[in-house]
Formats: structure tokens, C-alpha cells, sequence
């Protein structure tokens, strides 16, 4: 294992923890716009799943986040449907193709969120909560992004912000524990990546921390709009470094 690799993961995993400690989320979005460059997909997103249940079960024992359980069991429920569903597709996925899928989302999501204060409140009720979580739990089994679209569809549906955090974290726990249990059963996590992992957990903690302190004393808005700037751009990123070798097919 080469000190490159241990800094890359170690790097990526500081920066993830510290934004999924400020927004309750995200750490796979931002931990694979920088892992997506030189690991491997499928290790890529086993780390991601840990290292985003190693963030929640942090914030767990950190912070207070008792959701209203009406609004987070239609999510919980789509989302474990689809856990199972995304671990399938994991290793059936094209490198290329999914370095592109990751770009794009960045690219199309972020952008989105920053503009949801203008868009307009939608309906939904539970049927739409639990389809959310269905997209939620399969992204949570491909690699851990459990709470981006559940995230923007609570915003859509004009959750109140703590409620939404509430949510989120839960969901995200929930869907990352079945998905990290699922990938140990299935093989996908092995003893060779023990080194990894260790790196990812001690890489994680303080930055988690320190996001949720943030979170607690400075203005969200600002540091949202911050965040999703830099995914976006990191988003960009990943998208030009695919569609050459995409579009060379």
C-alpha cells in the first residue's frame, strides 16, 4: 500500500466527514468525487459506505436527532427495498460509465439544491417519501449516497431544516448499516481492505466533529451554498475526465 493511496483515502474520507458533519449527508458525494480518480469502483464504494456510517454512528452518540417517525418510515421503508437491488448492480457497473453517472449527478443535483429555495413546494405525502427512499436505498447499496435524492425531495416538499436533518441522518444510518452489513455478507468487504478502512475511521472522526460544531454556530445557507459549489465543481471534474474515454467507445 503505497503512501499516495493512504493520503488519497485519508483525504478524501477528512474532507467527506467534515461536510456529512455540517449538512447530516454528502459523505459519499464528496468522498467519491475525489476517490473516483484513482480506486477502483467497487472499493471506492465500500469505503464510501463505511466511512458514511462511521460519520452517522459518530453523530449518533454526538447529537441529538430524534426524527418525527411519521415522516421518516415511508423513506425507511422504499430504502430498504432498494439497498438490496443497488448491491446487485455494484459490480455489474462500467468503470467509465460510472465515473460519468458520478459526474453528472454532481453536476445536475448540486445546482439543483442551490436553486430550491425558487422552485416550487410539491405534494407527494408518503407514497412519494417512500419512492425517494427507494432511489435512496439503491443508491445507499452502489456506494453509500443514500441521502441524495431524499434530500432534495424533502426540499421539494418544504421539510422544516431541523426536521429534514433529523430525517436524513436517520435514513442515511438506517441505509448505510443494511448496505455495510449486506456488502460483508456478500464478500464485497475483505480483510485486505482492513488497512483502508482503519484510515477511512481515523480519518473521519475529528472532521465530523468539527463540520457539526460548525453547523451548530454558522449561518447553514452560507456553508451550504459553499458545499454544493465545491461538489459541483468536483462534479465538473469527474465529467471531463470520463466523457473523452466515453465518447471514444
Amino acid at each position: 500500500m503505497s503512501v499516495a493511496l493512504v493520503a488519497w483515502v485519508a483525504i478524501g474520507a477528512a474532507l467527506a466527514g467534515f461536510v456529512q458533519g455540517l449538512s447530516g449527508f454528502a459523505f459519499s458525494m464528496v468522498s467519491l468525487s475525489v476517490w473516483a480518480w484513482t480506486l477502483d469502483p467497487l472499493l471506492a464504494a465500500s469505503l464510501a459506505i463505511f466511512g458514511g456510517w462511521t460519520g452517522q454512528v459518530i453523530a449518533a452518540f454526538t447529537q441529538r436527532r430524534l426524527p418525527d417517525k411519521a415522516l421518516l418510515w415511508p423513506f425507511l421503508a422504499g430504502g430498504l427495498c432498494g439497498v438490496p437491488l443497488g448491491l446487485w448492480l455494484l459490480p455489474r457497473l462500467d468503470v467509465v460509465v460510472f465515473k460519468a453517472a458520478l459526474g453528472l449527478l454532481l453536476v445536475v443535483w448540486c445546482p439543483t439544491m442551490l436553486l430550491s429555495a425558487r422552485l416550487p413546494r410539491i405534494g407527494g405525502g408518503r407514497l412519494g417519501d417512500a419512492l425517494a427512499g427507494l432511489v435512496g436505498g439503491v443508491m445507499g447499496g452502489i456506494g453509500g449516497l443514500s441521502g441524495t435524492v431524499p434530500t432534495l425531495w424533502c426540499t421539494l416538499r418544504g421539510f422544516e431544516r431541523d426536521a429534514q436533518r433529523a430525517v436524513i441522518q436517520n435514513f442515511n444510518l438506517a441505509m448505510l448499516s443494511v448496505a455495510l452489513a449486506l456488502h460483508v455478507l456478500g464478500g464485497h468487504l475483505t480483510a485486505a481492505m482492513l488497512p483502508l478502512l482503519a484510515i477511512v475511521a481515523a480519518a473521519v472522526l475529528v472532521p465530523v466533529l468539527l463540520g457539526a460544531r460548525l453547523y451548530q454556530g454558522l449561518s447553514e445557507a452560507a456553508f451550504r451554498r459553499l458545499v454544493l459549489g465545491l461538489l459541483t465543481a468536483s462534479g465538473v471534474a469527474i465529467l471531463a475526465s470520463a466523457l473523452p474515454e466515453l465518447l471514444r467507445r
